[in-house]
């Protein structure tokens, strides 16, 4: 019997989305009723904070009833700018964890995170992880569902607010979904909610136990169709990324600067491995490597080197990554944050077989980038083809996929032997 699918759909919601910003802009606002929207006799509440939700503020109130609902709070007008530039900030980091990030508001977004299980492990881990680094960097809270749905996962995030991470564990989602009030679904408004509450139907098991013909003369074919389908969890919708990735990348900030070279090699052969693990979940491949470095000091630099083939070779990434940073001086200044990058994206399929010859010298060189030394002999594993590097790094995949994203790693940029996993894990 196939064992459930792993959770890999993150929904992550950033709470009080408007009104936190304003109170982080404004430390005197923190723990005060914050309402944000139109400030006219027709204005309505667009964000209200937690202190203010007490008061049963709520987005979409008119603006009159949020007042005499809380005449303490504190009304400010939005201010859209501010909030598109910490959304960015946020959806910035969300794009270092995946690709795959499907935003569907300025405040919350769809990842699908498998692709990045090698750096950031599960997708209970990885969401864990976002949560951290969206507080850290941005001083906001989110709350994040983790799923194999991204209707669960959507549902997830609502029940885990505020500050909150839920997950729905595989094998547990009809027990999950089928207990909630049926107006938690897509689609499910007042009038529907109505017209389901006289078939009497309440929950979303009961929506799910009324027959999907029921659903279809009630409320029509498609509408009833569709409700029915997520009423079982039937929601096969991908994470749809709203713009072409142009290049995927991975980075370290290290809690003590690192000014030993041969520590920092071994660093970006780890980062190097994850990135072309994230390419290869992508369905991409890439021409451009760069590696990013910044220093005690706080100045940063990249270096890239462009390839005559693309790749999403890990091997191949990370020999063009330790070539860059052996031509970076002042290394022993220390080092804080290193990072790996591929960029000049293609899809996989699109890319000629026979255009996947040994890696060549640069051919074209940006103003950032730095001619490097040629890649040391044995960087590469020697008298491998091609064709084998990349199944030997397929198989890899194929190994962590089954005994997990830290069952494989490698040393000096070689793959460790894939035979031992099992023995090592007691498989």
């Amino acid at each position: 019997m196939n064992a459930p699918a792993a959770p890999h759909i993150l929904h992550v919601d950033l709470d009080a989305f408007y009104a936190s910003v304003e109170q982080l802009a404004d430390p005197s606002l923190a723990g005060r009723p914050v309402i944000v929207g139109g400030l006219g006799p027709r204005g309505v509440v667009a964000a209200a904070s937690y202190e203010a939700r007490r008061y049963g503020v709520r987005s979409a109130l008119p603006m009159a009833r949020a007042r005499r609902a809380c005449p303490d709070g504190v009304f400010l007008a939005p201010r859209f700018e501010l909030y598109q530039e910490r959304s960015r900030a946020v959806m910035d980091i969300l794009r270092s964890f995946t690709p795959l990030v499907e935003p569907i508001a300025s405040d919350e977004a769809f990842l699908y995170v498998s692709g990045g299980a090698r750096t950031h492990g599960s997708g209970p881990e990885c969401a864990a992880a976002i949560r951290r680094r969206v507080r850290d960097e941005s001083g906001l809270t989110a709350s994040v569902g983790v799923a194999v749905s991204k209707l669960l996962a959507k549902l997830a995030s609502d029940l885990a607010k505020p500050d909150g991470l839920l997950v729905v564990e595989p094998g547990t989602e009809l027990d999950f979904l089928h207990p909630l009030p049926v107006e938690r679904l897509w689609g499910v408004g007042p009038a529907t909610q109505k017209r389901l509450a006289g078939l009497g139907v309440v929950t979303v098991g009961d929506l799910a136990r009324a027959g999907e013909q029921s659903l279809m003369t009630s409320l029509g074919n498609a509408h009833g169709r569709h409700l029915h389908a997520l009423a079982w969890n039937r929601d096969d919708r991908p994470v749809q990324p709203d713009r072409e990735v142009k290049s995927i990348g991975q980075e370290r900030t290290f809690p003590n600067d690192l000014d030993d070279l041969a520590r920092l090699e071994r660093e970006l052969v780890d980062l190097a491995d994850g990135v072309a693990a994230r390419l290869r979940a992508a369905g991409r491949v890439g021409r451009t490597v760069q590696i990013k470095v910044r220093f005690a000091d706080f100045r940063t630099i990249t270096r890239a080197r462009t390839l005559r083939d693309p790749t999403d070779l890990a091997a191949e990434i990370a020999a063009t990554a330790r070539a860059l940073l052996r031509a970076v001086a002042d290394v022993e200044r220390g080092i804080r944050l290193l990072g790996v990058s591929v960029q000049q994206l293609a899809p996989a399929e699109a890319v000629q077989p026979e255009l996947f010859a040994p890696t060549g010298p640069p051919l074209t060189a940006r103003p950032d980038e730095e001619t490097a030394p040629g890649l040391g002999a044995g960087e590469v594993p020697a008298g491998a083809s091609r064709d084998e590097r990349q199944a030997l790094e397929r198989a890899v995949d194929a190994v962590r996929a089954r005994f997990g994203p830290r069952s494989v790693g490698r040393v000096a940029g070689r793959v460790e032997d894939p035979a031992a996993v099992r023995d090592n894990d007691g498989a």
